[in-house]
């Protein structure tokens, strides 16, 4: 049956559905909130090649790199100290792996790989759990991993130097997750070469978190200009087109700012409209109405993106590249994140009280009577266990006793500090001890002799 108060909360649940708090203007604050994010997405974000956010992410990425070099030990020349370049050659010089292939040839031809995408196909290089965990295997399987054509392909690397440091398991795990650390630092900016004295470029970074499970997608015939190509292909061609990690923190700008805004505003009207304490006005998921309005507000940008997305594709003959470019990948996710986990809170303690109905009804006797006789079956099993309990610890005492005196018996018997006669007297007793039949047992000379007779 189901607990009471398990059921309690269900209902409560059920009932905060269909009683939201949420009136007119929350939903008006909320689609405000997100049509102003959404306009900052379009007009400063757009796609890799025009944002002018990704600059400001650019700078902040090239800073947070040499900060990191810093505290990781970077002592430049004076004129290299605000050098990107040289606080990335230290990363790549400290921190090399064996997972660092680029292109078609370093990978015996088993794929299509270029300096541009390696980032990208590499497993290791993803800047999240799952990066981590190919890293750490890959560091110590000598082995190299990577996703292309939707496939998972490895690769021997026995020939490179194992990365890993110490001397015991722990230590390695940590030189390890270092490595992946320094790795992913030295790769995020681009690389030393692209970054050098006077270049213009921005080097090819790292992938947004979990962008590259993309690369499993290899299907569908989407169109890019001419071409036909499955989605997988699709995507190495969108990262290569600037859309990384950097840019991916530009995206992360217009979501952030709306759940700022909506969330400020609730604030205010939570303290001063409706009067409630301020411990009552911490933004916290607990607000069902609160957790709506993130909802509308994220929507709101996701179908501002979006449109702006389509507009652009179609504009340039349904090029399905050009949408994706302009799609903002983080608000689509959040928006994703928001759905799901409002749909755990609300629906998770109904469909558990069903799953528990069900395993009652299906694997559980309910009718008093029958109830009764598997209680007390029970609590016979339970007393079966004690008894068993008892006479095993009984055993064990016993068997502990006899090895005891067996033991005795022999130290007595072949110790040299005793007389053969003592001896013999301790020989006979380690004879019965050992379950000896007493006709075998020679007691005395008597027996001696009538043996040896």
């Amino acid at each position: 049956m189901i607990d009471e108060n398990e059921y309690s909360s269900s209902e409560v649940k059920k009932e905060e559905w269909v009683n939201t708090k949420c009136d007119k203007y929350d939903y008006m604050i909320a689609a405000f909130c997100g049509a102003a994010a959404g306009l900052v997405d379009i007009l400063f974000v757009g796609a890799p090649g025009m944002s002018k956010l990704r600059n400001f992410t650019d700078v902040a990425a090239d800073e947070l790199v040499k900060k990191a070099a810093k505290l990781a030990g970077w002592k430049p020349k004076p004129e290299n100290e605000d050098s990107v370049s040289s606080a990335i050659g230290f990363f790549e010089r400290n921190y090399s792996v064996n997972y660092d292939q680029k292109s078609t040839s370093e990978v015996g031809g088993l794929f299509n790989m270029a300096a541009k995408n390696h980032h990208y196909k590499s497993l290791s290089h993803s800047p999240d759990p799952i990066g981590l965990f190919f890293s750490i295997l890959d560091q110590f399987m000598n082995t190299s991993s990577f996703l292309s054509d939707g496939q998972l392909i490895r690769i021997d690397t026995l020939d490179e130097e194992s990365p890993l440091k110490g001397g015991n398991f722990l230590a390695k795990l940590f030189s390890g997750f270092c490595n992946w650390l320094g790795h992913i630092m030295s790769d995020m900016a681009g690389s030393s070469g692209n970054r050098g004295l006077g270049s213009t470029r921005r080097g090819t970074g790292v992938s947004i978190p979990f962008m590259e499970l993309f690369q499993l997608c290899d299907f569908g015939k989407l169109q890019v200009g001419k071409d036909r190509q499955t989605l997988a292909v699709v995507m190495t061609r969108v990262f290569q087109e600037g859309y990384d990690l950097r840019f991916g923190a530009a995206m992360a700008i217009p979501v952030l700012m709306g759940e700022l805004m909506i969330k400020a505003i609730w604030v205010i009207r939570q303290r001063f409209f409706e009067k409630k304490e301020w411990s009552e006005c911490i933004p916290t998921k607990q607000h069902a109405e609160l957790r709506i309005m993130l909802i509308v507000g994220n929507s709101t940008l996701c179908l501002i993106d979006g449109t702006d997305a389509a507009v652009h594709g179609v504009v340039e003959s349904s090029n399905v590249m050009t949408f994706i470019l302009h799609l903002n990948y983080v608000a689509w996710a959040r928006l994703i994140m928001l759905v799901l986990r409002e749909l755990c809170i609300r629906l998770g303690p109904v469909i558990a009280a069903a799953l528990r109905e069900f395993e009652e009804a299906i694997l559980y006797i309910v009718t008093p009577k029958e109830r009764v006789v598997i209680q007390q079956f029970y609590d016979r099993m339970q007393q079966l266990d004690v008894s068993l309990e008892i006479l095993l610890r009984e055993f064990i005492i016993q068997v502990e006793q006899e090895y005891q005196l067996i033991y005795h018996e022999i130290a007595e018997t072949f110790s040299s500090k005793k007389s053969s006669a003592v001896q013999a007297e301790h020989s006979v007793a380690l004879a019965k001890a050992c379950g000896v039949d007493d006709l075998k047992i020679m007691k005395n000379n008597k027996d001696l002799d009538d043996f040896f007779g």
